[in-house]
């Protein structure tokens, strides 16, 4: 970072230091946009906890991101879903904050901010890091006391609603002068709109919603007044809806749920009744993301009361899944992966009231179109399905075994049609759990099948 950069991180700092000091029981997170400008600032807030006799003894182990000191008295962050983490068999999800109890190389007790303690082997479970600065991403449903921003120019309206608005009790936003020279520019850089799609993309519906008992929040949609005609809307909310409908026996013949299909009948509508095409596909996607999160909603239910959702409940899934893609391509991979942060995005956008599901959406956009941020999610995931693996296989679990392997496999074919992530994760081997060395001409994703036994490793006896 810039000189100037550097002495609005020192200033961040020095003042969450004071308030730290001052009110020691608030909850508090220090946020900024890479993953980069985290570390330093986890590591300037843990110097602070050092300077001030707040930590106990230094452990050194390796985590998901690498070697970690931690010491009791640190804060951390669980950094992915574990329902059954925890004697209390609680769990914790992506994001959950805590503070270190107990330390050792193989194991950590954590004091969550919600009053369980989290006893754990670092064996089973890795994925945790200082807890002190999240990225502005990772702190989607998160809510502290108060909160300490990091401003920099890669930051743009969803991030900084995002930011904004994680406090109970006060803010506070700091920049260097060398990124804004002025606050006009901070104002104008923090409100631009760089989503690939809008919030207007989703027109506020009420009567098809409404019929089938999904309130719809008018006030809350992205934009108050409808521009389609009610008997377009009807006829819209049948195209929407009506894959399920007819399979649950209603007259007709089934309808065709591929994209092109679906998209093509919206567009019928719309040059019938003489409206504009795009202003049908944007009430058509909002319907979509209210039908396809009260889906989720629904399997979640299920599994928070300690059961498998119906076939029926799969069935509806699997449809309002090709239903949204029809509409808004990625739509509903965008929209399961905010979801898997924050369950309760799932319940509000089934009820109607979908502004903060979007907002969440399009950020997860973005981590699909920015290479940077793919590399990510495809290390993340990976490390995933190597974790549940083998976990799977130490329960006896084989086919689930199985069926992680078989994805992780998938996942690396997959570099073969993506030659520029597969770059980007050449610097990322160790996460990746390439641990051999091989010929510098090698491919990546070769190395990984090799390392991992995966697909054509198989066939060489690895």
């Amino acid at each position: 970072m810039r000189r100037k950069v550097e002495q609005a991180r020192d200033d961040l700092i020095d003042r969450w230091d004071r308030q730290r000091q001052a009110a020691p029981d608030s909850s508090r997170i220090i946020l900024t946009h890479t993953n980069a400008e985290v570390r330093e600032l986890n590591e300037a807030a843990r110097d602070r906890m050092r300077e001030a006799g707040d930590l106990g003894e230094d452990v050194r182990v390796t985590v998901e991101r690498g070697e970690r000191s931690f010491a009791a008295g640190d804060r951390v962050m669980f950094l992915q879903n574990e329902r059954g983490l925890g004697e209390d068999g609680g769990g914790v999800k992506n994001g959950t904050l805590g503070t270190i109890e107990q330390v050792s190389a193989q194991s950590m007790t954590v004091q969550t901010d919600d009053g369980r303690s989290i006893a754990f082997d670092l064996k089973d479970y890795n994925r945790i890091d200082h807890g002190y600065a999240a990225t502005i991403h990772k702190a989607q449903g998160m809510t502290v006391d108060r909160t300490h921003v990091l401003a920099t120019r890669g930051m743009d309206a969803h991030g900084s609603y995002v930011a904004l608005s994680r406090h109970r009790d006060g803010i506070d936003l700091h920049y260097g002068r060398d990124d804004f020279a002025s606050q006009d520019k901070l104002i104008n850089i923090l409100s631009r709109d760089r989503a690939k799609d809008m919030a207007s993309d989703y027109e506020p519906a009420q009567s098809y919603a409404e019929r089938r008992g999904i309130a719809s929040h008018a006030r809350d949609a992205a934009i108050e007044q409808i521009r389609v005609p009610s008997n377009a809307v009807d006829r819209i909310d049948d195209i929407i809806f009506g894959v399920r409908e007819l399979r649950d026996g209603a007259e007709g013949p089934a309808r065709e749920t591929t994209g092109r299909g679906i998209r093509q009948e919206i567009e019928a509508v719309a040059q019938e009744a003489g409206i504009d095409s795009e202003d049908a596909l944007r009430h058509a996607r909002r319907m979509a993301l209210i039908r396809h999160a009260h889906a989720i909603g629904q399997v979640f239910n299920a599994e928070d009361a300690g059961g498998k959702a119906s076939p029926a409940q799969w069935e509806e899934l699997v449809d309002s899944r090709k239903v949204f893609d029809g509409v808004r391509p990625y739509g509903w991979q965008d929209a399961e992966a905010a979801y898997a942060k924050d369950e309760s995005l799932a319940h509000e956008a089934g009820s109607g009231k979908v502004n903060r599901a979007i907002r969440a959406l399009q950020l997860e956009t973005e981590i699909r179109t920015s290479p940077e941020r793919r590399a990510d999610r495809f290390v993340e995931r990976f490390q995933e399905l190597k974790q549940s693996g083998e976990r799977r296989y130490a329960a006896g679990d084989y086919s689930g075994h199985r069926a992680a392997r078989a994805e992780m496999g998938n996942m690396v074919a997959s570099l073969e049609r993506d030659p520029q992530l597969e770059s980007l994760l050449e610097g990322r081997k160790k996460q990746l759990g390439i641990s051999m060395d091989f010929d510098s001409g090698m491919r990546l994703g070769r190395q990984l099948a090799l390392s991992h036994g995966l697909g054509r490793g198989r066939s060489i006896g690895l």
